[in-house]
């Protein structure tokens, strides 16, 4: 088919619409793609009359926008029940379905696993050969090459496996990283002839009635599908159009026989694997059988876009339903760069690290806010946009954390942090590890034996990987069942954690998510983290300032945390009916610190007087006008100051107010909270009155002398 490149002006000069400098070709009316009777539509932003229709379109009054924007809603809903019903026979993923149409078939399922026998068996044996003749290293980037390829001629299945591979630097040489990252979007092509008559099929329309324009070849090619750039005939936008692979049905259906037919062998045989693997790997194929159907797609970025696109950096693109069906996806086009061509990032003046914290900020919202989780977040997925945006990509693999497991994962890395292994234990039957029955006292130890050496550097030094080699150890041990929702959680950090460790090999998701962590401890009224926030911050019955202090420090870092939601909530435990242990430490502790701010301050102006004025108030000798020895003095002035530091991070807080302290002002006039105050304010007095008695009836302390 002959073609002429056609260069497009728009925004006052020659634009190129891809990174990858496409050609825009000319075709025959059948997929006519460029309309040379009438200019091409400008974008947004262009002069001429098309811009200027554009801003007249935008004016209009308060009233007329409203019902604007009603039309717009109820249209959109209109177009997403006809992209629905254009996709009313996409594939669902049914193992029964599958025994039914390949048990029938063992020549087709033999053939295939010699295949990948064959295949996989192959690259072990030159990698063995490699080993046993010392060429492993000078070999490397043969294997990687090799890997990829036997990746990319085994189908979708195995292009999905090393994708996974490709983000892990700690499995993988830096070699094959490189190799197998090709796998995210630089996959061999079908056709572009089937791929525009796929589009008219399923859009049931020419080619040239949607798109004015259209990329002549895929600018991007992954596992399940390919991405054509376009702009859309009616308005002139520009998009991304991604079209299914012809026959990935089949292809993958038959990979997942023979997979779920291993399980069930592994299920049976491997008594060290004691999750069910059939479970989960239904479970995956659950998951990339929904990625078949584009509606689902939409549906699915619609949803991550409502929940997580409200925060200034992260961009989510929007779908264009009429041009969408089971097996066409036409969604708004980001221009941007994968996240781990670091080089071209750091080019546009932007950090990956910052990407990546947003990335990982925009992730512990979704496992543990909202529970609803992108669960392929390969750099394919994840674009730096030229304005420091996350921009993510392919909805079609998405996942729901269990709200009670959301607060159960919190409260877990508190008990990490405090090192109760009986309650990390017990964790386990919240997160749906174990059964009810199962007796959870001979897994204390172990958890002991790795946290213990685990945490003698601080949490915040651990690499994500060492937890979960150590908890995979603890799982292979005893009777646990990890459920599916698990699995890919894990797949979505580990993954992010890849990434970052592609900039900064000492990088820690730990690190980076505590603020995230300390901040909903701080402010989030759901029972389970409030009590989990008691257990962080008393120990034997004494108040652990250093712990608090520790939390708002790393609270603040979290660009959400404010004062006021802080304050409220413990407010509400404290005084509410079953609080009365809680006031009983809360007075103890209230009367200490106060004690501490009152005398410490006395004792601190006492010190900075000159000696003749010390010793007109008190005997110039002693060390203190109280009653204390050198180690009290120390540790009150320690409480003071730590007191002091604690209220000058909750000022400098986002939106902190002294206001905010108007709503405990109006609680205490209530007649539960006016017998905590009586309470509170009988206790500091009595301890200021032993003080001074102390004071009056006996002489202060000498320090002992020192021994030789």
């Amino acid at each position: 088919m002959n073609s002429t490149s056609i260069t497009v002006a728009c925004c006052g000069g020659a634009t190129s619409l891809n990174s990858r400098t496409p050609t825009w070709k000319a075709r025959p009316p059948r997929a006519a793609l460029v309309e040379k009777s009438r200019p091409v539509p400008a974008l947004r932003g262009g002069g001429g009359e098309n811009a200027a229709a554009s801003v007249v379109l935008r004016v209009r009054d308060d009233s007329s926008t409203s019902a604007a924007l009603s039309r717009d809603r109820a249209d959109d809903m209109q177009a997403e029940a006809r992209a629905m019903a254009r996709a009313v026979n996409a594939s669902v993923y049914s193992p029964e379905d599958l025994t039914r149409m390949y048990g029938s078939r063992p020549i087709q399922v033999v053939g295939r696993a010699l295949e990948v026998f064959a295949g996989v068996g192959a690259f072990g044996l030159n990698l063995w050969l490699d080993r046993v003749n010392g060429l492993l290293d000078r070999n490397q980037r043969l294997r990687a090459v090799e890997l990829r390829k036997t990746c990319t001629r085994l189908g979708p299945t195995f292009v999905k496996i090393g994708q996974g591979l490709s983000t892990r630097p700690d499995l993988c040489p830096p070699i094959y990283l490189e190799e197998l990252s090709q796998l995210q979007d630089a996959l061999p092509t079908f056709p572009d002839a089937e791929a525009f008559s796929c589009i008219e099929k399923e859009l049931g329309c020419p080619l040239d009635s949607v798109y004015s324009l259209i990329s002549a070849s895929p600018i991007a090619a992954a596992s399940l599908g390919q991405v054509y750039k376009a702009r859309l005939k009616i308005s002139g936008q520009i998009v991304a159009v991604k079209v299914q692979r012809p026959g990935i049905e089949a292809a993958i259906g038959l990979d997942f026989y023979l997979i779920r037919g291993l399980g069930f062998l592994i299920n049976k045989y491997v008594d060290i694997i004691s999750s069910d693997v059939v479970a989960l790997i239904d479970e995956f194929a659950r998951r990339v059988y929904q990625e078949l159907n584009y509606v689902q797609e939409g549906q699915n970025a619609r949803r991550f876009k409502k929940l997580y696109a409200d925060k200034e950096d992260v961009l989510v693109p929007d779908i264009f339903w009429d041009y969408t069906s089971g097996k066409v996806l036409t969604m708004e086009w980001v221009e941007g760069v994968k996240l781990n061509e670091q080089d071209a990032i750091e080019r546009q003046g932007l950090k990956v690290l910052d990407l990546v914290n947003t990335g990982i900020q925009c992730s512990l919202r979704q496992l543990l806010e909202y529970g609803y989780f992108h669960a392929d977040p390969h750099p394919g997925n994840l674009l730096a946009t030229p304005d420091g945006k996350l921009a993510f990509l392919d909805f079609g693999m998405m996942s729901e954390t269990p709200e009670q497991a959301r607060s159960a994962i919190i409260g877990h890395v508190v008990h990490m942090v405090n090192r109760d292994y009986e309650a990390m234990a017990r964790d386990y039957y919240v997160l749906d590890f174990l059964s009810p029955d199962v007796d959870v006292s001979p897994i204390v130890p172990a958890l002991r034996n790795f946290f213990d050496d685990a945490l003698n550097s601080t949490v915040s030094e651990l690499n994500f990987k060492t937890i979960v080699d150590g908890l995979g150890a603890v799982l292979y041990q005893y009777p646990f069942n990890v459920p599916a929702y698990y699995a890919l959680i894990l797949r979505s950090l580990t993954v992010l954690e890849g990434l970052a460790l592609y900039a900064d090999p000492n990088f820690k998701v730990l690190a980076a998510s505590y603020p995230y962590f300390a901040k909903r401890l701080l402010t989030d009224p759901n029972p389970y983290l409030r009590d989990a926030l008691i257990e962080l911050l008393f120990k034997d019955g004494r108040f652990r300032w250093n712990r608090l202090e520790n939390l708002l420090v790393q609270g603040k870092k979290d660009r959400d945390f404010s004062a006021k939601d802080a304050l409220q909530p413990v407010l509400k435990l404290l005084l509410g009916a079953d609080g009365e242990e809680l006031r009983v430490l809360v007075i103890k502790e209230a009367v200490r610190a106060t004690e501490a701010i009152v005398l410490g301050s006395v004792l601190e102006s006492y010190n900075s007087m000159p000696d003749l004025v010390r010793s007109l108030i008190y005997n110039p000798n002693a060390t203190s006008p109280f009653a204390m020895n050198i180690a009290e003095q120390e540790s009150m002035l320690e409480l003071r100051a730590q007191v002091f530091r604690i209220w000058a991070l909750l000022q400098s807080s986002n939106n902190f107010d002294p206001s905010i302290l108007q709503p405990i002002l109006q609680v205490l006039q209530e007649p539960g909270a006016r017998r905590l105050g009586g309470r509170l304010v009988g206790g500091i007095t009595q301890r200021l009155a032993a003080r001074l008695l102390q004071q009056v009836l006996r002489a202060p302390p000498t320090n002992p002398a020192p021994t030789s």
